[in-house]
């Protein structure tokens, strides 16, 4: 059926591709040199497979790495303030440190919460990196997107003595996932008002372009320094002028990830010291 040259090409394709040493030889019509290209590119497309899945077990890696780095602090601090806590109510049977013992108390409480907000934020990343969630996006207006998501983070506001104003009252349309860009536009205006002075304003616009409805977020706070700004979408980065905050540094990384899903982007103005725009880009098609 085959001649013996045919057999020993074949054999040396097959050692070379085990060795990861073939090359196609010269091109002609023979069936040989047909199945030579074949080889070629089902060769090709198993090294590509094989890094995809070399790709995706280091981008695991780095997830669980990141997830045992960041939880060692909360965690750490919850098993102090109970053993604080168990020693304090041990040796005043009385509860004369009532007071003192209250506060180990809301200070687990806020460390767990600190813990749970970081456990679900990376959860939400793994979850879109791995496309286990899919981001659907669909034409819809953009007014209840802003409105819902002021609403939601109005109460944060008034905390911090911080204004709000949203200046858009048209009816334009964008194609985009309501539930995720919700939430990607919630990290932005969180960060807005976490990094905001007392008394100033935060000013939601937007802008039509061809092929582009902008959503503008525009504060008065501390800003960004020019060399940090290539920096601020990476997953768990935190200036040093903020870690004295709360947050772990997801948020944007998220919001960069979700509006990629959807065929849009972020970008992001910023003076140091006056404060900072941050503009998602919705796609109108």
């Amino acid at each position: 059926m085959f001649g013996n040259k045919t057999l020993d090409r074949l054999d040396q394709m097959l050692s070379e591709a085990l060795s990861g040493t073939f090359q196609e030889e010269i091109y002609d019509e023979t069936k040989l040199s047909r199945l030579e290209t074949k080889w070629k590119r089902f060769l090709a497309a198993s090294l590509l497979s094989k890094e995809n899945l070399a790709r995706e077990k280091e981008n695991v890696k780095s997830l669980v790495s990141d997830i045992s780095h960041q939880t060692k602090t909360p965690m750490t601090n919850i098993k102090l303030y109970v053993d604080l806590l168990e020693e304090t109510l041990q040796s005043d049977q009385t509860m004369e440190r009532k007071e003192e013992a209250l506060g180990l108390l809301e200070e687990i409480s806020r460390q767990t919460s600190k813990l749970e907000f970081l456990i679900q934020s990376l959860t939400k990343v793994s979850r879109l990196e791995s496309n286990i969630v899919e981001v659907k996006p669909v034409m819809q207006k953009v007014d209840r997107l802003l409105e819902e998501t002021i609403t939601d983070y109005s109460g944060k506001a008034r905390t911090k003595k911080v204004a709000v104003r949203n200046t858009y009252d048209g009816n334009a349309k964008a194609s985009f996932d309501y539930k995720w860009t919700k939430e990607a536009l919630g990290n932005v205006l969180d960060n807005a008002i976490k990094y905001s002075k007392p008394e100033s304003v935060i000013t939601i616009s937007v802008t039509e372009y061809e092929m582009y409805l902008a959503i503008s977020v525009k504060d008065q706070g501390i800003g960004i320094r020019e060399e940090n700004l290539s920096q601020i979408f990476g997953r768990f980065y935190r200036s040093e002028e903020v870690n004295q905050e709360e947050g772990v540094g997801i948020g944007l990384y998220l919001t960069r990830e979700i509006l990629k899903k959807e065929d849009g982007y972020i970008k992001v103005k910023s003076v140091y010291g006056e404060g900072s725009e941050f503009i998602f880009y919705l796609h109108k098609a």
